[in-house]
Order: C-alpha cells, then sequence, then structure tokens
C-alpha cells in the first residue's frame, strides 16, 4: 500500500517495508527522545505532590485539579499552531522554541505564591509542551532508523519511561517542598535545548506550508475523526486515573510516587511489547476494544474496592492504558492520507480537549455525589470508545486491519509488510 505525496508512506517507505532494529538510532534521534522523557515527566510529576500543593498553597483539590485543565486546554489548542510554526521555521526550531517554553514556565512555577499563579505557569508550560511534544514524533519519525513502525514504538517507549519516571521524581523531590519538582524539571529541560542544539541537524521543511486550519479539515477523514473521539472518550478515563486518583488514595509523595511509578512501568511495557504482539496476532481494533473495555471493568473496581484494591486497580491501568496509546498512535498516523504532523496535530487537539476536561470534572463531580462516581463517569467514557471503535469499524480498517494479516514481528518491533 502506498499513499498520496500528501500523506504517509510512499511507495517503498520503512513504514512498509520494515528496516533495523528500535535501538539502532542516530544520535538526533536519542536526543530528541531523550527529551521527550522529561517532557512527558512533567504530566505527571505532579501527581504525587497534588496534596502537598493543595496544603501548601491552602487550595481545594477542585482547585489543584486546575493545574491539569490548563496544561491541557492550552496544549489543545497549541496543536493548531504546532504545525502552522514547524513548517515555517523548521522541526528544529520549534522544538528549541518548546523546550524554551518549557524552561521558563517550569521554573516560574516552582516560585508561585498562588495557586492561581502556578495554574497560570502551567499553561505556558502547556504551550511549549505541545510546540515541542507534537514536533518531536514528526522529527523522530522522520530521522529513525528501521521507519515509522520502529519510531512509534521508540516515541511510545519515551511517553511510558517520561511517565513512569515524572510520579517518581516528583516524589523525591517533592517530599522536600513541592516546589522542587518544578526547577528540577526545567533544569533537565534545558539539559535536553543543549542535547537537541548539538545533536539534532535541521530537519527539511515541508515543501507546503501548514494552515492552522490543516488539522481541522483533515479531521472531515472519517477515520480519522473516528479516531480522534474515541481517544477523546478514552482519555477522559486516562486523566481520571492520573489527576484525580492521587486525591483518592491520599498517601504520601513516596508513597504515591511508587504507585505511579509502578503504573508507568506498566505503561511502557505494554505500549513498547505487549501492544504490537497483541495487534500481530489480533488486529488493532480488536485489541483496543478489548483493552478499553478492561480499563472500565478496571476503574470501577478502583472506585468501588478497598484501599489496597484501589492501589492495585491504579497500577494495573497502566496496563491497558499503555496498549491504548500505542494502538490510538499508530491509527492517527496511518488511517488516514493526510501528512503525519497535520493528522497528529488533528487528532491531539480533539483528545486533549478531555485530558483538560477529566481533572476538572472528577473532582466536582465528587462534590455533587460522591467519590465513586466520578469512577463510573471514567468506566462509562471508556466503553464509549470502544463503541466508537465498533461502530465506526469500517472507516478505521483503512490502515488498522488491511496491514494486520501480513504484520510480523522482528526484534519485539511490529513491522508493516507491504
Amino acid at each position: 500500500m502506498s499513499h498520496s505525496s500528501t500523506g504517509g508512506p510512499a511507495e517503498g517507505d520503512t513504514f512498509d517495508a520494515g528496516a533495523g532494529g528500535i535501538l539502532r538510532q542516530p544520535k538526533a534521534v536519542w536526543a530528541t527522545a531523550g527529551a521527550s522523557v522529561v517532557a512527558f515527566m512533567g504530566i505527571g510529576l505532579v501527581d504525587p505532590i497534588l496534596p502537598s500543593i493543595a496544603q501548601g498553597l491552602d487550595a481545594t483539590p477542585s482547585q489543584v485539579s486546575l493545574l491539569f485543565t490548563s496544561y491541557f486546554l492550552i496544549t489543545a489548542i497549541a496543536m493548531l499552531v504546532t504545525g502552522f510554526v514547524s513548517s515555517r521555521i523548521g522541526g528544529k526550531k520549534t522544538l528549541l522554541v518548546g523546550l524554551a517554553l518549557v524552561v521558563v514556565f517550569a521554573a516560574l512555577a516552582g516560585t508561585s505564591g498562588s495557586v492561581g499563579q502556578l495554574v497560570g505557569f502551567r499553561a505556558g508550560w502547556g504551550l511549549g509542551n505541545a510546540l515541542f511534544v507534537s514536533t518531536a514524533l514528526a522529527v523522530i519519525v522522520g530521522a529513525a532508523a528501521g521507519g515509522s513502525a520502529a519510531a512509534i514504538l521508540l516515541y511510545e517507549s519515551a511517553l511510558g519511561l517520561g511517565m513512569a519516571c515524572g510520579p517518581l521524581v516528583g516524589a523525591l523531590l517533592g517530599n522536600a517542598s513541592w516546589r522542587y519538582p518544578f526547577f528540577g524539571t526545567a533544569a533537565l529541560m534545558a539539559v535536553g535545548f543543549v542535547c537537541i542544539t548539538l545533536f539534532l541537524k535541521e530537519q527539511p521543511k515541508p515543501a507546503q506550508k501548514t494552515s492552522l486550519l490543516d488539522p481541522i479539515k483533515a479531521l472531515g477523514h472519517g477515520g480519522l475523526a473516528s479516531a480522534a473521539v474515541s481517544a477523546f472518550f478514552y482519555n477522559y478515563t486516562f486523566f481520571t486515573v492520573l489527576a484525580f486518583t492521587p486525591f483518592v488514595l491520599d498517601m504520601t509523595p513516596y508513597k504515591s510516587g511508587g504507585v505511579f511509578f509502578a503504573w508507568g512501568v506498566l505503561l511502557a511495557l505494554f505500549s513498547v511489547i505487549v501492544a504490537p504482539r497483541m495487534q500481530a496476532r489480533f488486529g488493532s481494533l480488536k485489541v483496543l476494544g478489548g483493552s478499553l473495555v478492561l480499563l472500565a471493568v478496571d476503574v470501577l473496581v478502583l472506585g468501588y474496592g478497598s484501599h489496597t484494591a484501589a492501589i492495585v486497580c491504579t497500577i494495573l491501568s497502566g496496563a491497558f492504558i499503555g496498549v491504548n496509546n500505542t494502538v490510538y498512535t499508530e491509527l492517527a498516523l496511518g488511517v488516514s492520507d493526510a501528512p503525519r504532523p497535520v493528522a497528529s496535530a488533528g487528532y491531539n487537539f480533539v483528545r486533549w480537549f478531555a485530558a483538560a476536561a477529566a481533572p476538572y470534572f472528577a473532582p466536582k463531580i465528587e462534590e455533587w455525589s460522591n467519590i465513586h462516581i466520578p469512577f463510573v463517569v471514567a468506566a462509562v467514557t471508556a466503553v464509549l470508545g470502544a463503541v466508537v471503535v465498533g461502530v465506526r469499524r469500517s472507516a478505521l480498517t483503512h490502515e488498522a486491519e488491511e496491514l494486520e494479516p501480513k504484520h510480523a514481528t522482528e526484534d519485539g518491533v511490529t513491522v508493516f509488510a507491504d
């Protein structure tokens, strides 16, 4: 299968042919992936210190949850800008601008004197992260050895490692002061800035500049729109677990960090190792639908079970989230003929709104009802994500199913045969 020049892989692209392994990559790819780890650390960094921030700034859980809402709301909107910017100034400069914004706003977040200031600085952080993360995937795909399959798994590895390390770093630094994790992130991103400057050559600019509306137009494709809507519902569940569960567990930063570190390890293992094998055997859509239903069951037990059950289910949810992340990323990049950065921007524009909504609504729902109901809502949204996959199966089969009977696994990496 070959795509048009406007979109995915062209004839002979290693996305289809497959070559090399995930670990045999040039320095530029490792520099970008390393900075991506730190970028994703920033998402889960505040998890174990949310109660500490609430206490330190005399804020309620719903106020503190705005740290996620402002971050992802700006990230979602900024997705429309990232392609516009990168197609004009190039991938490397876009990465560096994003990193610089994260360094500045993460450092400022550590100096906050009120929850309002902290929420505002997290919004600026979200803008930098959007510029960096969306461009990083395109840069890794463009520069990676082994084609797009290896590149996507490398990107998912960075996501998983960042998600795992974020809560751990947040706990270790946050045990002394809730401010230290923010300063630590700023320092690590500054290192990433230096590495990208030194090792990444400027990527060739696209022949055609991306307009602000291109990601929205890309969503006119039924398959991409279906993937985005399904991912929207899934992300609501994902970020209910990530942003609301720390208040339910009510543990010390160290213990909460340990729980979410284990959660992140499962996320990484299942996204990189388990998901490709399951896809090769059962097909992407069956794996995705089944994983979403199991995630729904998991969050219900999390909400209604004992404290021990809540800990176990929090950790276990990382496995389902890891599988879902990998399958959704492949669907978003492969289901339409839109250029990958444009398809990714449109897809992320939709799904990140749910990441902004869940941290805000979960504590509000608890205030209106009880501590169990936010998890009932999260279970329902996971099931809705699975329903979209089932109902829109024909629109999603362009890449998801046509290629899968020809999948083979090579060194643990899914290879796409033409």
